[in-house]
């Protein structure tokens, strides 16, 4: 079920937000060239969502970006994440660009989203499932 898109005029880029009722989880599509005001807009977006779902449950899907990842760790640690745990959220699993799952692994690494949200780094869709649904069976 669709929650909210944000689909970018200029250039076509996007920001899907689905809840995946078979799954039970949320799962965040990010496409083409995600300038920074649009990366910020959808992680208000899915704060905004989980208002009424308080789902434990987040696929944050980069694998189809282009360009540089948003890069805001600091921002997404210290303002987003602390929202969203207190919305609910606890597992992250985050599918990020092929060719910036090491870089995105160093700008992640010692960082703390919080005392009980947890964040799994995957460089495909299918390992990421996998993950959460490994993480709703021992929840």
């Amino acid at each position: 079920m669709q929650i909210t898109k944000h689909t970018d005029l200029r250039d076509g880029s996007s920001c899907e937000l689905d809840f995946d009722e078979a799954n039970g989880w949320l799962r965040a599509i990010w496409l083409g060239y995600v300038d920074p005001t649009e990366a910020y807009n959808g992680a208000a977006r899915y704060l905004q969502a989980m208002q009424g779902l308080r789902c434990p449950y987040l696929l944050n899907d980069n694998s189809r970006l282009s360009g540089p990842w948003f890069d805001s760790v600091e921002w997404l640690r210290s303002v987003w994440a602390p929202q969203a745990e207190r919305l609910g959220l606890r597992y992250i699993a985050h599918v990020a660009q092929p060719q910036d799952l090491l870089d995105q692994a160093a700008s992640l690494s010692g960082t703390s989203f919080g005392d009980t949200l947890h964040l799994q780094l995957f460089d495909d869709v299918a390992s990421a499932e996998e993950w959460l649904q490994h993480m709703q069976a021992h929840s």
